[in-house]
This record gives structure tokens, sequence and C-alpha cells, in this order.
């Protein structure tokens, strides 16, 4: 009886063409009378059947790719019948979105803020009062759906030849934000880093900076990113840089300079997951803007018309549903 069932299944198994990076989840269930997968006729009811459940994770690299089987004694409580086949989402998760496609680590270029106060009359620091607002509600959605680092380009190196009073402007509400996270991020476990020439911001800042990742560095439910004076060239800089001076000093040899060692090198590692999964750009610009030009290889990108201070959960969800649609081959 157990080699019969083998064959079958070793045959139904064969036949079916899935497209790469596929998921095959195994289930094995209690068997019922009325059931859809057909025994041969002439076979007594088995005492349980094997269910094959076939997901498609177009967003996962192959490596990511996990093949599941589920003991049959693990099953037996929660089935009540073979035609309802166990669902891998989680509840938390909006309809459509998939745990298993859902990015680890997401970027953000947080774009339109003084058109998004212009456009409503508004003096431009209420643009970025307001972008403050849509980022703690990405940050909660984040939380919420099991993302485990947001990384968000707040100031660049460009932007210091603003209007000087509109970067005051800009430490001073940067500051003001730190202080006001980081004793919810002490209590939601969420661990927040800078990254970026913080030596040309305010003393005060600095300070505060260095006293925040410091408090929550054991922090590992989520990790916050915030790139601050920094630019993709100026990561690549500093980490030449480091290691022509760990050259210079004997540390290491010439020969030794590689992909592995210029990543260790980089301001991102400080995190676990240092590249991107998914990168968003809002108001509708498209281009990177010199934003971590290393880490960005095989980002995925997607643009939104909208303004940062207007991108909420919808503009989210859109750009998540975007992402999972997607085959990531990393050059395969």
């Amino acid at each position: 009886m157990v080699k019969t069932l083998t064959m079958v299944f070793s045959l139904r198994f064969s036949s079916l063409s899935l497209p790469p990076h596929s998921t095959i989840t195994l289930y094995t269930v209690p068997h019922v009378p009325n059931h859809r997968l057909r025994s041969t006729s002439n076979l007594s009811p088995p005492s349980s059947t094997l269910l094959i459940k076939h997901s498609l994770c177009p967003c996962a690299a192959p490596k990511q790719q996990q093949h599941l089987l589920v003991p049959e004694e693990e099953e037996e409580e929660e089935l009540k019948c073979i035609n309802e086949a166990p669902s891998l989402e989680n509840d938390s998760l909006p309809p459509g979105i998939r745990r298993e496609c859902m990015p680890r680590h997401v970027a953000v270029i947080m774009d339109g803020n003084r058109r998004w106060a212009r456009l409503r009359d508004l003096p431009v620091g209420s643009g970025y009062e307001a972008g403050v607002k849509s980022l703690k509600t990405l940050i909660e959605l984040c939380c919420k759906w099991g993302i485990r680092v947001l990384t968000v380009f707040a100031f660049s190196t460009d932007n210091w030849f603003r209007p000087n009073v509109e970067v005051e402007f800009l430490m001073s509400l940067f500051e003001g934000g730190v202080k006001d996270e980081m004793g919810s991020s002490l209590r939601e476990n969420i661990r927040i880093s800078v990254i970026g020439d913080i030596s040309k911001l305010p003393k005060s800042l600095e300070e505060l900076i260095i006293n925040v990742e410091e408090s929550t560095k054991n922090n590992s439910q989520f990790q916050l990113i915030v790139a601050v004076s920094y630019s993709g060239r100026y990561d690549l800089v500093q980490a030449c840089q480091r290691i022509a001076m760990k050259v210079k000093d004997g540390i290491i040899e010439l020969n030794d300079v590689n992909e592995s060692l210029i990543e260790q090198e980089l301001e991102t590692n400080c995190t676990d997951f240092p590249y991107p999964d998914l990168l968003i750009r809002t108001s509708g610009e498209l281009r990177i803007s010199n934003f971590m030009l290393w880490q960005l290889a095989y980002t995925e990108l997607f643009f939104t018309q909208s303004l940062w201070p207007d991108f909420g959960e919808a503009d989210f969800l859109e750009a998540l549903q975007s992402f999972q649609q997607r085959w990531r081959r990393y050059g395969e």
C-alpha cells in the first residue's frame, strides 16, 4: 500500500511544470470520504493523504526558498477536511500580501516635502513636519507586517547647500524626532542606527545620535536606519579610505581587497541585512540620487507619484504588491 501511494505521488509531482524559484509545500492530512484527490479505484482509502500546495514566490532569491514538509500528527488537529488547505498567511497581513515574499529590508527616498507645502501655500517647514508623520506611520506598518529593516534617506550631503534657515530647521526637527523616538524605541524593541558623516552635524545632535545608538543596539525586533549627511559616493570613499589605511599599516595586503572587504567597510555594516530588497522613491522622480550606490545593485525599485507627506498605507501596499510580483534573478 505504501509503495503504491509513493508511485502515484512521484508521477504527479514529476508532471508538474513550475517556474523557477517556486515553493512546493507538502502536507499530510487525515482522510475524509469526499476528497478532491482521487485514489485508484482498486485501492482501499488510505489513512492519510499527501497534499501538495504550490505557491509562487517570485520576489525571493533561489537561496531563500524553503521546502516545507509538515508531519501528519501536526496537521490532524488543524485541518477539518482535505478540501481546506492550511494557510501560511499571517492574520496581521493585508489581503494579497504573502509572508514568505515580504522584503526584509526596505529603503525609502522621502521626496516631495517642500512641494507638498508649496502646493498648500504653507511654509516649507510644514512639509517636513507632515513628512515626519508619514515616517512614523511607515515604521508602525513595518513592525506590524514583519519587515526587519527600514532605511530612510533623511538628509544628503548635497542638502548642505540649501538655505541656512532650512538646514537649521531640519537639524532641529531631526534632533526633536530622535528624542521623541528614543523612549518608544526602547519599549518596542526597535534599534536605531544612523549612517552618514555625522561629524558635520551640530554637536548636540551628534552626541544624541551616539547615545541613542548605544541605548538601542541590543534591540532586535526591528531596525530603523536613518541616512543623514549621507551619499552613496561618500560611503564608497570612506570605505576605500579605511581599506587603504589598513594596507598602509600592514594589516592587510593589497591582494586582500575584494568585494567582501569593501562591504565590511560600508556604513551599512551596522545591520545584518545591508542590501535593501525594495527601494521606494516618492514624488514621481525616477532616479536614486546618490543613495546607497553599492547596496542597491540588485534592489527592486518602485517609484510613486505621491509626495512623501501623502505616502500612506495604501501606497506602501501598492509597492509591496508590485515587489511580490517580480522575479529576482540576481543575474541568473
